[in-house]
């Protein structure tokens, strides 16, 4: 699926705050609350994964409503995470600071897809600035056309790699939804863009920090994870992206116990959604739990075998990847080898992430069996792989000192 894992060029300080601002997760588009049956169709194909579907529902909530901004937001989010998904980059280990998303290589999404998702947007931003050419403080067009460059700095940034055009509609974003808090205080929704930029920014060393402030982002994570809690929590259209960022800032913060009752709700609600699953198991692995985490992931493989909505479309080698690396993490040498082996048996048909992991934690397992020159081996095709990965790196180390678990 990838051709490569190189950089058109090698980040600059100014990537390097517009990576931490977005985390490659494109701002939700506000959702009215009386919503059309269609359009709430197209949300449960859209949280379900379902993404051709839910571009379906939305194209023809578009057709429906043409000068309504939102429904050309919806289509386009719809779009840029379907490229994610495909791509494997919906999945929280995006932020958790080990397998950073800046070494992903640009998304390859067809000519027509692309100019799809811009020319939605371009309509979306085009009737938010007429309105507001005629109201200065109309708050639903201020928010709109704060989520239309939200989604555009994402697609930029995710797909493009255009670090500066990106930065320019992070921008962007950020004053339309500052204006919106200004006129409308009590608007809870509004505070997830703020919440997330003052958590994500507050995280960052301090020269990197100064850069924030050049945009008007001062940082402040205990501040940052308040808001986008009390988002997730009081929320009323962006409450279910809410939850999904919390959760995501939880497990960067290594606090999977917080994590679980989340992922748990979201299950419910989107149970077609078997990343959701796959996370349950690595946050109760994560916490300590290896029996849960076993038995979350074998609920994945058993709703697989018998065709549940949703789950043909997981990968078996997702799965023995999920239960390798969890048998790996509790000492069952054997049985990990065993699931490890099948994933690299497919590695041209894994995403880079999984692959690149399966071979480094193969030559780990060598190593503590005894098994030097196997390691090495192991250790060789990580690197050759995915030479710019982290798991690249890490196996780099062990060229010349075996692996020990501490």
């Amino acid at each position: 699926m990838w051709s490569g894992f190189k950089w058109d060029r090698p980040p600059g300080l100014s990537s390097v705050i517009l990576c931490a601002l977005f985390f490659a997760l494109p701002l939700p588009a506000q959702r009215s609350l009386s919503e059309s049956p269609l359009v709430e169709q197209g949300f449960d194909h859209f949280y379900n994964l379902e993404f051709p579907e839910a571009i379906a529902d939305f194209s023809h909530a578009v057709e429906q409503n043409p000068n309504d901004p939102e429904m050309h937001n919806h289509l386009a989010q719809c779009l840029v995470f379907q490229e994610m998904f495909r791509n494997g980059a919906l999945e929280s280990e995006m932020v958790s600071g080990n397998n950073s998303f800046l070494r992903r290589p640009k998304m390859n999404p067809s000519p027509e897809t692309e100019q799809r998702f811009l020319d939605e947007i371009g309509k979306a931003l085009a009737l938010a600035q007429a309105s507001l050419a005629k109201n200065p403080n109309d708050i639903a067009a201020l928010y709109s056309m704060g989520v239309s460059y939200g989604l555009r700095s994402n697609f930029y940034w995710v797909v493009r790699k255009a670090w500066h055009d990106s930065l320019r509609d992070a921008t962007n974003a950020r004053h339309a939804h500052t204006r919106v808090e200004e006129l409308q205080p009590d608007n809870v929704d509004a505070r997830l863009v703020e919440g997330l930029d003052d958590y994500i920014v507050g995280s960052l060393p301090f020269q990197f920090r100064m850069f924030g402030f050049l945009i008007g982002i001062h940082g402040d994570k205990e501040k940052g994870m308040r808001l986008v809690k009390d988002v997730a929590e009081h929320g009323q259209t962006n409450r279910i992206d809410a939850r999904i960022l919390l959760g995501a800032l939880y497990r960067r913060e290594n606090k999977p116990q917080l994590v679980v009752p989340l992922v748990l709700e979201l299950i419910r609600l989107y149970p077609r959604n078997f990343i959701l699953r796959l996370e349950l198991s690595q946050m109760y692995s994560m916490a300590g739990d290896k029996t849960r985490s076993l038995e979350a992931i074998e609920e994945v493989a058993r709703l697989k075998r018998t065709h549940a909505p949703g789950y043909d479309r997981v990968p078996w080698e997702k799965i023995y990847f999920q239960e390798g690396t969890i048998q790996f993490w509790y000492r069952e040498l054997d049985q990990a080898l065993d699931n490890l082996t099948k994933v690299t048996a497919a590695a041209d048909e894994v995403d880079l992430n999984t692959g690149v992991f399966a071979y480094l934690r193969i030559g780990q397992i060598y190593d503590m069996k005894g098994q030097r020159a196997q390691a090495l081996a192991f250790y060789r095709k990580a690197i050759a792989y995915a030479p710019e990965s982290d798991a690249a790196q890490e196996s780099k180390k062990y060229l010349s000192a075996p692996y020990h678990r501490v």
